[in-house]
């Protein structure tokens, strides 16, 4: 039976029938936070979502696509769009939920521009882009006049937001090649490599294993890889198995040795190694020091 997914005004909370805002802005910490940094499946049916990503890693999930976030990014989710995400603790950014029939655009409308809002998307900026420098320092303008003006006129509001989703769209249509689908090859291949790291990372597959599935050469992922995230596919396979062995250690209370084992680590000494060669910490250490912050 298929899971159903839940709809929500903003995460968490229950829909209602008549949203008191039109515009809606917070930190990403502040709710992924109280969700222990993980967003599951759920969707919209009233709200078009922009994310700016501007610090930290994750993944954002659309429907069964898989996206890694490098920031800075953005990311724009129309309403019904099942999506959710998974942040590093160190994420940054803002969450802008507009009421769709504030914006200029509509996702429904046939027009270049309402096809891309009516698909998700995960655009990257690339900073020495003066477009993308526009639509950073316009985000972070749009936060500041949700914070001053919780009533009053929209008209500013409108426009900053007007004014980061077109040029938004335009970086991806460049991004894209305006492909119609949306994605380059090399990008649906490091969707597709990091929906297999989630399958077979407990299995400590080498990344010749991954460049087989992808049936292209170890050569050749590692250049699309790096061309897209700037790391080697080691480097995701590792970070994956650090990523869940921090989880179980923040979250659950068993001992390291359990954890080392349900990661594929048959030797705890070397779960152990290899924890501190990646974060300069012992599992006990980390345990102990996030207890500590909490």
């Amino acid at each position: 039976m298929m899971r159903s997914i839940p709809t929500y005004d903003l995460y968490g909370e229950k829909a209602g029938d008549s949203p008191d805002f039109w515009l809606h802005c917070e930190t990403i910490p502040s709710r992924s936070s109280l969700h222990h940094w993980e967003i599951g499946l759920h969707r919209h049916e009233q709200f078009f979502q922009i994310l700016y990503i501007e610090a930290g890693s994750g993944d954002a999930v659309f429907g069964d696509d898989v996206h890694p976030i490098v920031p800075p990014a953005v990311i724009t989710v129309p309403p019904f769009a099942r999506h959710g995400f998974r942040f590093s603790k160190d994420i940054d950014g803002y969450v802008f939920t507009v009421l769709t029939s504030h914006l200029k655009t509509m996702p429904a409308d046939h027009s270049r521009f309402g096809d891309w809002l009516a698909v998700p998307r995960l655009t990257a900026l690339m900073m020495d882009h003066a477009d993308c420098r526009y639509i950073s320092r316009t985000l972070h303008r749009l936060a500041a006049e949700t914070a001053a003006r919780r009533a009053g006129p929209a008209d500013l509001c409108e426009a900053y937001l007007t004014t980061a989703l077109r040029l938004t769209a335009r970086i991806s249509a460049s991004e894209r090649g305006d492909e119609e689908d949306g994605a380059t090859e090399n990008q649906r291949r490091l969707n597709r490599l990091t929906g297999l790291i989630h399958q077979h990372f407990r299995s400590h597959k080498p990344a010749s294993f991954y460049a087989r599935e992808l049936g292209i050469s170890p050569t050749h992922l590692n250049r699309i890889v790096k061309q897209l995230t700037g790391l080697s596919p080691q480097t995701l396979i590792n970070g994956k198995l650090i990523d869940e062995a921090q989880r179980e250690l923040l979250f659950t209370q068993m001992a390291v040795q359990e954890i080392g084992y349900r990661l594929g680590f048959s030797d705890p000494a070397y779960f152990s190694r290899f924890f501190l060669a990646h974060t300069g910490v012992s599992p006990r250490q980390w345990r102990l020091a996030q207890s500590r912050q909490n």
